[in-house]
Protein backbone atom coordinates (compact mmCIF):
# COMPACT_ATOMS: atom_id res chain seq x y z
CA UNK A 1 0.00 0.00 0.00
CA UNK A 2 1.68 3.55 -1.03
CA UNK A 3 2.13 5.80 1.76
CA UNK A 4 -0.25 9.00 2.57
CA UNK A 5 0.33 11.95 0.21
CA UNK A 6 2.43 14.40 2.72
CA UNK A 7 2.60 17.64 1.38
CA UNK A 8 5.78 18.89 0.50
CA UNK A 9 6.70 21.50 2.66
CA UNK A 10 5.76 18.80 5.65
CA UNK A 11 7.77 16.80 4.44
CA UNK A 12 10.52 18.65 3.92
CA UNK A 13 10.22 19.83 7.79
CA UNK A 14 9.89 16.07 8.92
CA UNK A 15 12.49 14.70 7.16
CA UNK A 16 15.26 17.94 8.06
CA UNK A 17 14.38 16.69 11.50
CA UNK A 18 15.29 13.71 10.92
CA UNK A 19 12.02 11.99 12.19
CA UNK A 20 12.00 9.92 9.29
CA UNK A 21 10.15 6.75 11.67
CA UNK A 22 6.77 7.50 10.82
CA UNK A 23 7.45 7.60 7.29
CA UNK A 24 8.99 3.98 7.31
CA UNK A 25 8.36 1.53 4.08
CA UNK A 26 6.43 0.26 1.67
CA UNK A 27 5.75 0.64 -0.45
CA UNK A 28 4.82 -0.63 -3.69
CA UNK A 29 6.29 -3.72 -3.62
CA UNK A 30 5.39 -5.87 -6.29
CA UNK A 31 7.33 -7.66 -8.86
CA UNK A 32 6.51 -7.82 -12.36
CA UNK A 33 7.81 -11.69 -13.24
CA UNK A 34 5.71 -14.52 -14.17
CA UNK A 35 7.46 -16.50 -11.36
CA UNK A 36 7.18 -14.56 -9.37
CA UNK A 37 10.84 -13.78 -8.38
CA UNK A 38 12.12 -10.84 -7.63
CA UNK A 39 14.01 -9.39 -10.96
CA UNK A 40 17.11 -7.50 -10.50
CA UNK A 41 19.97 -5.42 -11.91
CA UNK A 42 23.33 -4.67 -10.48
CA UNK A 43 24.55 -1.71 -11.41
CA UNK A 44 28.48 -1.43 -10.82
CA UNK A 45 29.73 -4.86 -10.33
CA UNK A 46 33.67 -4.68 -9.36
CA UNK A 47 36.02 -4.55 -6.78
CA UNK A 48 35.39 -5.84 -3.26
CA UNK A 49 32.02 -4.28 -2.75
CA UNK A 50 30.31 -4.39 -6.27
CA UNK A 51 31.41 -8.07 -6.10
CA UNK A 52 30.18 -8.69 -3.01
CA UNK A 53 27.15 -7.12 -3.71
CA UNK A 54 26.20 -9.05 -6.19
CA UNK A 55 26.78 -12.17 -4.19
CA UNK A 56 24.61 -11.33 -1.84
CA UNK A 57 21.58 -11.00 -4.08
CA UNK A 58 22.22 -14.16 -6.09
CA UNK A 59 21.97 -16.02 -2.89
CA UNK A 60 18.26 -14.95 -2.44
CA UNK A 61 16.22 -17.58 -2.89
CA UNK A 62 13.88 -15.20 -4.80
CA UNK A 63 15.56 -13.18 -6.46
CA UNK A 64 17.18 -13.70 -10.07
CA UNK A 65 19.83 -11.22 -11.30
CA UNK A 66 18.83 -10.53 -15.33
CA UNK A 67 21.23 -7.40 -15.89
CA UNK A 68 24.70 -6.11 -14.90
CA UNK A 69 26.28 -2.93 -15.79
CA UNK A 70 30.18 -1.87 -15.56
CA UNK A 71 32.45 0.75 -17.27
CA UNK A 72 35.31 -1.85 -16.79
CA UNK A 73 34.78 -4.91 -19.39
CA UNK A 74 37.67 -6.81 -16.67
CA UNK A 75 34.75 -5.94 -13.75
CA UNK A 76 31.69 -7.66 -16.22
CA UNK A 77 33.71 -10.67 -17.40
CA UNK A 78 33.92 -11.88 -13.77
CA UNK A 79 30.62 -10.91 -13.30
CA UNK A 80 29.39 -12.72 -16.28
CA UNK A 81 31.24 -16.07 -14.61
CA UNK A 82 28.40 -15.85 -11.73
CA UNK A 83 25.15 -14.77 -13.52
CA UNK A 84 25.82 -16.10 -16.97
CA UNK A 85 22.59 -15.76 -18.12
CA UNK A 86 22.11 -11.95 -17.19
CA UNK A 87 22.15 -8.86 -20.06
CA UNK A 88 24.89 -6.80 -19.63
CA UNK A 89 25.62 -2.90 -20.02
CA UNK A 90 28.15 -0.80 -20.09
CA UNK A 91 26.13 2.02 -19.73
CA UNK A 92 23.66 2.36 -16.47
CA UNK A 93 20.88 4.91 -18.39
CA UNK A 94 20.74 2.45 -21.43
CA UNK A 95 20.45 -0.52 -18.91
CA UNK A 96 17.59 1.40 -16.86
CA UNK A 97 15.67 2.48 -20.64
CA UNK A 98 16.02 -0.93 -22.13
CA UNK A 99 15.00 -3.36 -19.46
CA UNK A 100 11.81 -1.28 -18.73
CA UNK A 101 9.54 -3.65 -17.12
CA UNK A 102 11.64 -6.62 -17.21
CA UNK A 103 13.39 -5.01 -13.78
CA UNK A 104 12.01 -5.04 -10.60
CA UNK A 105 15.06 -3.76 -8.95
CA UNK A 106 18.88 -2.55 -9.23
CA UNK A 107 21.92 -1.90 -6.98
CA UNK A 108 23.93 1.21 -7.29
CA UNK A 109 27.33 0.10 -6.42
CA UNK A 110 29.36 2.93 -7.82
CA UNK A 111 31.62 5.64 -6.99
CA UNK A 112 29.95 8.16 -4.61
CA UNK A 113 29.34 11.02 -7.39
CA UNK A 114 27.24 8.97 -9.19
CA UNK A 115 24.64 7.25 -6.66
CA UNK A 116 22.26 10.13 -6.65
CA UNK A 117 22.08 10.14 -10.65
CA UNK A 118 21.60 6.45 -10.61
CA UNK A 119 19.47 6.12 -7.62
CA UNK A 120 16.95 8.50 -9.20
CA UNK A 121 16.78 7.72 -12.58
CA UNK A 122 15.72 4.34 -11.26
CA UNK A 123 13.31 5.45 -9.08
CA UNK A 124 11.62 7.88 -11.66
CA UNK A 125 11.75 4.82 -13.57
CA UNK A 126 9.49 3.12 -11.19
CA UNK A 127 12.56 0.63 -10.02
CA UNK A 128 13.26 -0.12 -6.06
CA UNK A 129 16.55 0.84 -5.14
CA UNK A 130 19.52 -0.21 -2.94
CA UNK A 131 22.18 1.65 -2.97
CA UNK A 132 25.76 1.57 -1.69
CA UNK A 133 26.56 4.00 1.36
CA UNK A 134 27.31 7.32 1.91
CA UNK A 135 23.39 7.74 -0.25
CA UNK A 136 25.25 10.39 -2.42
CA UNK A 137 28.11 13.02 -2.74
CA UNK A 138 26.17 16.10 -2.04
CA UNK A 139 23.27 16.68 1.10
CA UNK A 140 21.26 18.44 -1.67
CA UNK A 141 20.95 14.86 -3.29
CA UNK A 142 20.12 13.62 -0.43
CA UNK A 143 17.18 15.60 0.15
CA UNK A 144 15.77 14.99 -2.91
CA UNK A 145 16.54 10.98 -2.78
CA UNK A 146 14.25 11.31 0.41
CA UNK A 147 11.43 13.08 -1.36
CA UNK A 148 11.44 10.62 -4.23
CA UNK A 149 11.45 7.77 -2.04
CA UNK A 150 8.61 9.27 0.03
CA UNK A 151 6.59 10.23 -3.19
CA UNK A 152 7.04 7.29 -5.06
CA UNK A 153 6.08 4.53 -2.35
CA UNK A 154 9.08 2.40 -3.72
CA UNK A 155 11.33 0.42 -1.86
CA UNK A 156 14.75 1.42 -0.87
CA UNK A 157 17.87 0.36 1.48
CA UNK A 158 21.18 2.12 2.18
CA UNK A 159 24.10 -0.23 2.01
CA UNK A 160 24.49 0.04 5.81
CA UNK A 161 25.04 -3.72 6.22
CA UNK A 162 25.37 -3.40 9.87
CA UNK A 163 21.98 -2.01 10.61
CA UNK A 164 20.96 -5.59 9.98
CA UNK A 165 23.59 -7.36 12.30
CA UNK A 166 23.41 -7.99 15.93
CA UNK A 167 25.94 -5.22 17.02
CA UNK A 168 24.24 -2.31 16.04
CA UNK A 169 20.83 -3.20 16.78
CA UNK A 170 21.71 -4.84 20.27
CA UNK A 171 23.54 -1.42 21.17
CA UNK A 172 20.14 0.27 20.05
CA UNK A 173 17.91 -2.06 22.40
CA UNK A 174 20.56 -1.35 24.96
CA UNK A 175 20.21 2.99 24.55
CA UNK A 176 16.69 2.71 24.08
CA UNK A 177 15.76 1.07 27.45
CA UNK A 178 18.12 3.30 29.07
CA UNK A 179 20.77 0.55 30.03
CA UNK A 180 23.45 3.80 30.51
CA UNK A 181 20.91 6.70 31.50
CA UNK A 182 20.64 9.67 29.72
CA UNK A 183 23.24 9.98 26.80
CA UNK A 184 25.18 12.89 27.77
CA UNK A 185 28.26 12.30 24.87
CA UNK A 186 28.69 10.54 21.82
CA UNK A 187 32.49 9.99 20.37
CA UNK A 188 33.10 8.55 16.85
CA UNK A 189 36.02 7.23 15.33
CA UNK A 190 37.63 5.92 12.05
CA UNK A 191 41.31 5.68 13.07
CA UNK A 192 41.69 2.39 10.95
CA UNK A 193 45.20 1.32 10.31
CA UNK A 194 46.35 1.58 6.59
CA UNK A 195 43.89 3.86 5.57
CA UNK A 196 45.64 7.08 5.30
CA UNK A 197 47.45 4.89 1.53
CA UNK A 198 44.16 6.11 -0.01
CA UNK A 199 44.51 9.37 0.98
CA UNK A 200 48.34 10.21 0.31
CA UNK A 201 47.69 11.70 -2.85
CA UNK A 202 50.15 14.28 -4.42
CA UNK A 203 49.34 17.35 -7.45
CA UNK A 204 46.83 15.92 -9.59
CA UNK A 205 48.36 13.50 -12.31
CA UNK A 206 49.21 13.63 -15.98
CA UNK A 207 46.54 12.18 -18.18
CA UNK A 208 46.91 9.25 -20.33
CA UNK A 209 44.57 7.20 -22.90
CA UNK A 210 42.35 5.00 -20.86
CA UNK A 211 42.89 0.93 -21.19
CA UNK A 212 40.52 -0.35 -23.86
CA UNK A 213 37.27 -0.94 -23.35
CA UNK A 214 37.04 1.07 -20.13
CA UNK A 215 34.49 3.38 -20.94
CA UNK A 216 36.30 6.54 -18.84
CA UNK A 217 33.48 9.24 -19.90
CA UNK A 218 30.58 7.56 -18.00
CA UNK A 219 32.66 7.00 -14.90
CA UNK A 220 33.33 10.33 -14.63
CA UNK A 221 29.04 10.87 -15.68
CA UNK A 222 28.28 14.13 -13.50
CA UNK A 223 31.97 15.04 -12.64
CA UNK A 224 34.02 17.48 -14.00
CA UNK A 225 36.11 15.97 -17.32
CA UNK A 226 39.54 14.85 -16.69
CA UNK A 227 41.98 12.61 -18.25
CA UNK A 228 42.27 9.34 -16.80
CA UNK A 229 45.30 8.57 -14.61
CA UNK A 230 46.03 4.75 -14.33
CA UNK A 231 45.82 3.89 -10.62
CA UNK A 232 44.59 7.10 -9.12
CA UNK A 233 40.90 7.26 -9.72
CA UNK A 234 39.60 3.87 -10.97
CA UNK A 235 39.22 1.76 -9.05
CA UNK A 236 39.78 2.38 -5.59
CA UNK A 237 41.65 6.02 -5.49
CA UNK A 238 38.52 8.24 -5.83
CA UNK A 239 37.30 8.35 -2.64
CA UNK A 240 40.27 10.77 -1.83
CA UNK A 241 39.36 13.37 -4.60
CA UNK A 242 36.40 16.33 -4.00
CA UNK A 243 35.11 15.45 -7.22
CA UNK A 244 34.04 11.89 -6.56
CA UNK A 245 34.58 10.79 -3.03
CA UNK A 246 33.00 12.21 0.19
CA UNK A 247 36.56 11.58 2.30
CA UNK A 248 37.11 9.59 4.73
CA UNK A 249 34.23 10.63 7.21
CA UNK A 250 32.17 10.62 3.81
CA UNK A 251 32.81 6.91 3.26
CA UNK A 252 32.57 4.90 6.80
CA UNK A 253 30.42 8.05 8.39
CA UNK A 254 26.86 6.27 7.76
CA UNK A 255 28.64 3.09 9.04
CA UNK A 256 29.64 4.50 12.55
CA UNK A 257 26.88 6.63 12.63
CA UNK A 258 23.41 4.47 12.05
CA UNK A 259 23.22 3.09 16.07
CA UNK A 260 23.81 6.68 17.37
CA UNK A 261 20.93 8.09 14.85
CA UNK A 262 18.76 5.26 15.22
CA UNK A 263 19.28 5.04 18.80
CA UNK A 264 19.04 8.46 20.25
CA UNK A 265 15.73 9.66 17.42
CA UNK A 266 18.21 12.51 16.35
CA UNK A 267 16.99 15.61 14.41
CA UNK A 268 19.31 17.88 12.36
CA UNK A 269 21.84 19.01 14.21
CA UNK A 270 21.74 22.80 15.17
CA UNK A 271 25.42 23.55 14.15
CA UNK A 272 28.47 21.69 12.78
CA UNK A 273 32.23 22.51 12.81
CA UNK A 274 35.56 20.95 11.90
CA UNK A 275 39.10 20.82 12.55
CA UNK A 276 41.10 19.83 10.11
CA UNK A 277 45.05 18.46 9.53
CA UNK A 278 47.01 21.47 9.13
CA UNK A 279 49.26 20.87 6.11
CA UNK A 280 45.95 20.48 3.93
CA UNK A 281 44.47 23.56 5.40
CA UNK A 282 47.54 25.64 4.50
CA UNK A 283 47.63 24.16 0.95
CA UNK A 284 45.20 26.06 -1.55
CA UNK A 285 46.39 23.04 -4.37
CA UNK A 286 44.98 20.45 -1.93
CA UNK A 287 41.86 21.90 -0.66
CA UNK A 288 41.15 22.33 -4.30
CA UNK A 289 41.22 19.08 -5.61
CA UNK A 290 41.36 16.30 -2.42
CA UNK A 291 40.01 16.03 0.86
CA UNK A 292 42.27 16.43 4.29
CA UNK A 293 44.24 12.96 6.01
CA UNK A 294 42.66 13.55 9.44
CA UNK A 295 39.74 15.44 10.65
CA UNK A 296 37.94 16.51 14.07
CA UNK A 297 34.25 16.96 13.42
CA UNK A 298 32.09 18.61 15.87
CA UNK A 299 27.42 18.44 15.63
CA UNK A 300 25.68 19.60 18.32
CA UNK A 301 22.38 17.98 18.28
CA UNK A 302 18.74 19.49 19.87
CA UNK A 303 18.42 17.06 23.05
CA UNK A 304 15.64 14.93 23.82
CA UNK A 305 13.69 12.18 26.08
CA UNK A 306 16.84 10.13 25.55
CA UNK A 307 19.53 12.37 26.15
CA UNK A 308 20.85 14.76 29.10
CA UNK A 309 20.53 18.41 28.83
CA UNK A 310 19.05 21.29 26.05
CA UNK A 311 22.26 20.08 23.53
CA UNK A 312 23.87 16.94 22.40
CA UNK A 313 27.25 16.95 21.40
CA UNK A 314 28.66 14.49 18.80
CA UNK A 315 32.23 13.86 17.77
CA UNK A 316 33.92 12.55 14.56
CA UNK A 317 37.86 11.79 14.70
CA UNK A 318 39.97 10.48 12.13
CA UNK A 319 43.43 10.25 10.74
CA UNK A 320 46.16 11.99 13.55
CA UNK A 321 42.68 13.03 15.66
CA UNK A 322 42.10 10.81 17.84
CA UNK A 323 38.91 10.42 21.02
CA UNK A 324 40.21 12.07 23.72
CA UNK A 325 42.06 10.17 26.62
CA UNK A 326 38.57 10.30 29.14
CA UNK A 327 36.95 8.70 26.06
CA UNK A 328 39.57 5.50 25.48
CA UNK A 329 40.46 5.44 29.01
CA UNK A 330 36.49 4.20 29.54
CA UNK A 331 37.33 0.88 27.95
CA UNK A 332 40.05 -1.84 28.82
CA UNK A 333 42.69 -2.72 26.77
CA UNK A 334 43.29 -1.24 22.97
CA UNK A 335 41.31 1.18 21.57
CA UNK A 336 39.23 -0.07 18.55
CA UNK A 337 39.92 2.06 15.45
CA UNK A 338 36.51 1.84 14.69
CA UNK A 339 33.75 2.82 16.85
CA UNK A 340 31.39 4.76 18.70
CA UNK A 341 31.11 5.54 22.39
CA UNK A 342 28.37 6.54 24.03
CA UNK A 343 28.44 8.46 27.41
CA UNK A 344 25.90 8.30 29.66
CA UNK A 345 24.60 9.30 33.25
CA UNK A 346 24.62 6.02 34.68
CA UNK A 347 27.32 4.30 32.54
CA UNK A 348 29.06 3.78 29.25
CA UNK A 349 28.90 1.68 25.39
CA UNK A 350 30.80 1.10 23.25
CA UNK A 351 30.09 -0.22 19.53
CA UNK A 352 32.92 -1.69 17.83
CA UNK A 353 32.47 -1.17 13.95
CA UNK A 354 31.08 -4.88 13.30
CA UNK A 355 30.89 -6.18 16.75
CA UNK A 356 29.32 -5.84 19.44
CA UNK A 357 28.30 -3.54 21.91
CA UNK A 358 30.41 -3.61 25.49
CA UNK A 359 28.97 -1.92 28.08
CA UNK A 360 30.97 0.22 31.49
CA UNK A 361 31.52 -0.58 34.00
CA UNK A 362 31.72 -3.94 33.47
CA UNK A 363 30.98 -5.65 36.68
CA UNK A 364 27.93 -3.43 36.89
CA UNK A 365 26.72 -4.91 33.58
CA UNK A 366 28.09 -8.50 33.72
CA UNK A 367 24.09 -9.94 33.98
CA UNK A 368 22.54 -7.82 31.99
CA UNK A 369 20.35 -9.84 29.44
CA UNK A 370 20.74 -9.43 25.59
CA UNK A 371 17.73 -9.35 23.53
CA UNK A 372 16.61 -11.77 21.42
CA UNK A 373 17.15 -10.52 17.84
CA UNK A 374 16.03 -12.63 14.60
CA UNK A 375 19.61 -12.99 12.50
CA UNK A 376 18.65 -10.51 8.77
CA UNK A 377 21.12 -10.00 6.00
CA UNK A 378 20.68 -6.56 4.75
CA UNK A 379 20.52 -7.12 1.45
CA UNK A 380 18.05 -9.72 1.57
CA UNK A 381 15.63 -7.64 3.99
CA UNK A 382 15.72 -5.42 0.84
CA UNK A 383 14.59 -8.00 -1.36
CA UNK A 384 11.90 -9.75 0.59
CA UNK A 385 10.37 -5.99 1.14
CA UNK A 386 10.23 -5.30 -3.04
CA UNK A 387 8.51 -9.05 -2.75
CA UNK A 388 6.09 -7.43 -0.14
CA UNK A 389 7.36 -9.68 3.12
CA UNK A 390 8.88 -6.98 5.46
CA UNK A 391 9.88 -3.34 5.57
CA UNK A 392 13.43 -2.11 4.99
CA UNK A 393 15.33 -0.44 8.08
CA UNK A 394 17.23 1.74 6.36
CA UNK A 395 15.12 3.22 4.01
CA UNK A 396 16.01 6.38 1.93
CA UNK A 397 13.94 8.40 4.05
CA UNK A 398 15.70 7.44 7.41
CA UNK A 399 18.94 7.28 5.87
CA UNK A 400 18.54 10.71 3.49
CA UNK A 401 17.91 12.88 6.84
CA UNK A 402 21.36 10.76 8.49
CA UNK A 403 23.47 11.11 5.05
CA UNK A 404 22.67 14.96 5.08
CA UNK A 405 24.28 14.92 8.71
CA UNK A 406 27.11 12.91 7.12
CA UNK A 407 28.13 14.96 4.42
CA UNK A 408 27.45 18.21 6.63
CA UNK A 409 30.68 17.01 8.29
CA UNK A 410 31.87 16.92 4.79
CA UNK A 411 31.04 20.75 4.55
CA UNK A 412 32.65 22.05 7.65
CA UNK A 413 36.10 20.36 6.75
CA UNK A 414 36.01 22.34 3.41
CA UNK A 415 35.06 25.64 5.80
CA UNK A 416 37.56 24.78 8.93
CA UNK A 417 37.81 26.23 12.23
CA UNK A 418 34.33 27.94 11.21
CA UNK A 419 30.82 27.11 13.33
CA UNK A 420 28.27 26.84 10.48
CA UNK A 421 25.26 27.49 11.90
CA UNK A 422 22.43 25.06 10.29
CA UNK A 423 18.68 25.99 8.94
CA UNK A 424 17.30 22.06 7.38
CA UNK A 425 14.39 23.66 6.27
CA UNK A 426 15.48 26.51 4.31
CA UNK A 427 19.06 24.15 3.73
CA UNK A 428 21.20 27.14 4.32
CA UNK A 429 24.06 28.11 6.91
CA UNK A 430 22.53 31.18 7.92
CA UNK A 431 25.17 32.90 9.53
CA UNK A 432 27.52 31.73 6.83
CA UNK A 433 26.66 31.88 3.52
CA UNK A 434 29.44 31.41 1.42
CA UNK A 435 29.10 27.96 2.66
CA UNK A 436 26.07 27.18 0.83
CA UNK A 437 28.22 26.51 -2.29
CA UNK A 438 29.16 23.11 -0.97
CA UNK A 439 25.39 21.78 -0.58
CA UNK A 440 24.78 20.79 -4.27
CA UNK A 441 27.12 20.13 -7.85
CA UNK A 442 26.46 21.32 -11.15
CA UNK A 443 26.52 18.26 -13.20
CA UNK A 444 28.82 18.13 -15.88
CA UNK A 445 26.73 18.78 -19.78
CA UNK A 446 24.40 16.41 -20.71
CA UNK A 447 24.00 14.73 -17.48
CA UNK A 448 21.19 16.09 -15.74
CA UNK A 449 18.66 13.92 -14.28
CA UNK A 450 15.07 14.71 -13.47
CA UNK A 451 14.82 15.79 -9.96
CA UNK A 452 17.98 16.25 -9.45
CA UNK A 453 20.39 19.48 -10.03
Amino acid sequence: MPLPNIPRRRFLQTAAAGLAAPLAGPLRAQTKSPNGKLQHACIGVGGMMGGGDLSNFKAHPDTQIVAICDIDPNHLEAARKQVPDARVYTDWRELIAKEGDRIDSINATVPDHMHAAIAMTALNAGKHVYCQKPLCHDIAEARALAEAAQRTGLVTQLGTQHASGMGDRTAVHYIRSGAIGKVKRVCLCANRPGADQYRLLGPRPQGQEPPAGLAWDLWLGTAPARPYAPGIYHPVQWRSWLDFGTGWSGDIGCHIFNAVWRALDLKAPKSVSAKVQESWKNSPERRGDTWPQSNHITWVFPGNALTEGEELIVEWFDGEFFPPEEIRSIHQGNYPGEAAMFVGTEGSLLLPHTSGPILYPREKYKDIERPKLDPRNHYHYFADACLGRNKTESHFQFAGPMTETVLLGTVAIREPDTLLQWDPVAMKFPNHPAADRLLRRTYREGWSVKGLG
